[in-house]
């Protein structure tokens, strides 16, 4: 009797013969993988371009002149610096794969922000990840009629976006409502003024001083129903922003907000424990070490401070890449955190929005 497997040999070696090259070319598909999708990249500053008092766009660029990897307009690189990391959006537009422009502003006690602008200079080197992040156009789920609300260097990711629809020539129409403070603090101001000009599709509406309220909103953007809306800036912008959203009718689902850092306070989340004092410290045990920390300082930060340093990017909530696993004691998870069942499941956090409520031992 002929048993069901006796024709695997000859159906292998037919296999073989049609297909003589079965090997899993591991060294082939990494270098491919991470040409687009590197875990670092060793950058150097070309030029340091005067963009406002406050801002500064760092370009940069490949030591051996090469193009850097690919990436869609609104996303951002990670930059390693004075022993932390900040995500910056990529202001440059992804048909030029030449340079990156990083735009950064100065905050005021910002300790990222104003490192880079009084400290790196043309010449000097700089680490970053890859290109990353969801706040990107996609034209499926977000149409081809966008709204960009932007504050301060929020501008920087719709600067990305309005390159890339002029050097691709896309058929979209884009409207940028775009709050500073003053005159002197519009970022782009010749470059945007100079696109609109030229191409009816897109919209510039500078806000000087005002606030984007719900009026205003309605005044210069006309009917929002059916588009898009993003929302970059300030933290405090994504609240008010999506009350005076609301107060127009508009659906939450068609609002976009970038990621934008921890909560500065934690504790104003509703679902912090009442009674909690964020000031009071807990000892937290992690790689070997403890050490106390407040709880309303995040874990990374608290982590970073003595030495430790998970892999971060978005320090946001969203990526996961600094996740921890809380193996005793409980921590409050910002509203930021983009957790998954099985993190919740199995005791992981978000260490960039999670903040310890009591004592902590951590496995990294």
């Amino acid at each position: 009797m002929r048993h069901l497997y006796d024709g695997v040999p000859d159906i292998l070696a037919e296999i073989e013969t049609r297909a003589p090259d079965t090997s899993d070319h591991l060294a082939e598909t990494a270098r491919i993988v991470d040409l687009h999708h590197p875990r670092r990249l060793a950058l150097t500053v070309a030029e340091v371009i005067v963009e406002t008092p406050t801002t500064r766009t760092f370009r940069l660029r490949r030591a051996d002149g090469e193009d850097l990897p690919p990436f869609l307009a609104g996303q951002y690189v990670g930059v390693f610096t004075d022993g932390t990391s900040r995500p910056l959006a990529i202001s440059s537009s992804p048909a030029r794969l030449d340079h990156y422009d990083l735009t950064v502003r100065r905050v005021p006690g910002g300790r990222i922000s104003n490192h880079l602008i009084d400290t790196l200079a043309a010449g000097d080197q700089v680490t970053t990840t890859g290109p990353m992040g969801t706040f990107h156009h996609n034209p499926l789920f977000h149409g081809e009629d966008v709204v960009f609300l932007a504050g301060g260097s929020g501008v920087a990711p719709a600067m990305s976006m309005i390159r890339d629809i002029v050097d691709h020539g896309l058929d979209r129409r884009f409207h940028l409502l775009y709050g500073s403070r003053d005159e002197q603090d519009i970022i782009f101001r010749d470059e945007l003024d100079r696109i609109a000009a030229g191409r009816p599709r897109i919209r510039i509406d500078h806000v000087i001083g005002d606030l984007l309220t719900a009026g205003t909103i309605r005044d210069l953007a006309g009917p929002l129903e059916g588009r898009m809306v993003y929302v970059c800036g300030p933290q405090a912008l994504y609240p008010y922003a999506l009350e005076q959203l609301t107060a127009l009718g508009h659906a939450r689902r068609r609002v976009r907000f970038e990621a934008n850092g921890a909560p500065a306070r934690p504790e104003e989340q509703a679902h912090w424990p009442a009674g909690v004092d964020p000031v009071e410290e807990v000892i937290v045990t992690a790689g070997g070490r403890s050490f106390r920390s407040p709880r309303g300082r995040p874990l990374l930060d608290a982590l970073e401070d003595h030495g430790i340093r998970p892999e971060a990017a978005c320090r946001s909530g969203e990526c996961s890449l600094c996740r921890v696993r809380v193996v005793k004691g409980r921590v409050h998870t910002a509203e930021e955190a983009r957790l998954r069942l099985s993190d919740e499941r199995f005791g992981y956090t978000h260490s960039c929005v999670a903040y310890p409520l009591t004592d902590l031992d951590l496995d990294l």
